[in-house]
């Protein structure tokens, strides 16, 4: 076996491995926020949104072949999320500032977001690093782990949709939200 089919197998398995991970992070998020009961806030939403954006870089990597471009589409999407967790991380670094919603193993989700952010800049720069491009630019047959992942992300993004919609309607979402005003009937 060639050196770049080896590293264009272990470039989907990573990937693969990558938009499980992701769809994870959003799902284990949705849940904390129905379980808990604290609705994200509009930094918290752009958070989600970066990870949906980086998410569909994987997926596009999964679907059609490893490109740069679609490193480039991940890359973009974790500065953006690097930028926004990173601004509420400064919003509540003040002493004696309880943050925003409970914290997770000792820190708060937007904290844990700056990580998951960089870790996924290092792990593109790194696979940009090892130059190779899949040959194949036509679509592939996606094997059922890579059918699984696709279908965690794909649902936890529609959740998302549905959930953001009732938090915050069409219009700007509340800086505090403490209730979905689409279910006040509830």
């Amino acid at each position: 076996m060639q050196l770049s089919a080896r590293l264009a197998r272990c470039a989907t398995w990573l990937d693969t491995l990558g938009l499980l991970a992701l769809a994870g992070v959003l799902w284990f998020a949705f849940a904390w926020q129905l379980l808990l009961h604290e609705l994200p806030c509009p930094l918290c939403l752009l958070q989600r949104v970066a990870f949906a954006m980086a998410g569909i870089g994987l997926l596009l990597n999964l679907r059609s072949g490893v490109r740069p471009l679609h490193y480039g589409v991940v890359i973009l999407s974790s500065l953006a999320g690097l930028v926004a967790s990173a601004r509420q991380v400064l919003l509540h670094i003040a002493p004696g500032d309880p943050g925003y919603g409970s914290p997770f193993m000792g820190l708060h989700f937007y904290t844990w977001a700056v990580v998951a952010f960089f870790v996924l800049l290092v792990y593109c720069g790194v696979m940009l690093l090892a130059d190779r491009v899949d040959e194949r630019p036509q679509s592939r047959g996606l094997g059922l782990l890579v059918r699984i992942a696709a279908l965690a992300f794909l649902s936890i993004l529609l959740v998302n949709v549905v959930g953001t919609t009732l938090e915050c309607g069409f219009g700007p979402c509340p800086d505090n939200p403490t209730a979905y005003p689409w279910l006040r009937w509830l």
